[in-house]
């Protein structure tokens, strides 16, 4: 297993913001599974990844199943529960020499698990919004 995935390991078992600051690529892409068009930028992913660690990693329901690496990618498959709606997806990550991620792409099914995803983080999503 590359250092990259298993600092992600470590990122989402403890919900670390700084750790994920470190480890995403200024120009980072984050492509979700609700969302139509790539979000550039480490900011706006953060964002993203961080809003879906505390939706998607439930205690006692987020689990990776397996992982498929090859060079300066992988494929992680995942499974979780949310509002009782099982949720099967794979993150695939590509990160450069620097070791930083520079494409996260999440991939979800079935449609119920996309459509309870999607609720729940425009939820979250709205409640992480500075406040004016």
């Amino acid at each position: 297993m590359s250092s990259v995935i298993e600092q992600w390991h470590q990122i989402v078992k403890h919900q670390d913001a700084q750790g994920l600051d470190a480890l995403l690529a200024e120009d980072v892409v984050f492509h979700s599974p609700v969302v139509h068009t790539p979000q550039t930028g480490k900011k706006i992913t953060r964002l993203y990844l961080m809003a879906a660690m505390q939706v998607l990693n439930a205690p006692g329901h987020f689990s990776y199943l397996r992982e498929i690496e090859q060079g300066n990618h992988a494929v992680l498959e995942f499974e979780t529960l949310i509002d009782g709606v099982k949720i099967n997806g794979v993150d695939m990550i590509e990160w450069n020499d620097a070791g930083q991620i520079i494409d996260f792409k999440v991939m979800v099914r079935p449609l119920k698990a996309i459509n309870a995803i999607h609720q729940a983080m425009g939820s979250m999503l709205e409640a992480m919004k500075p406040k004016s």
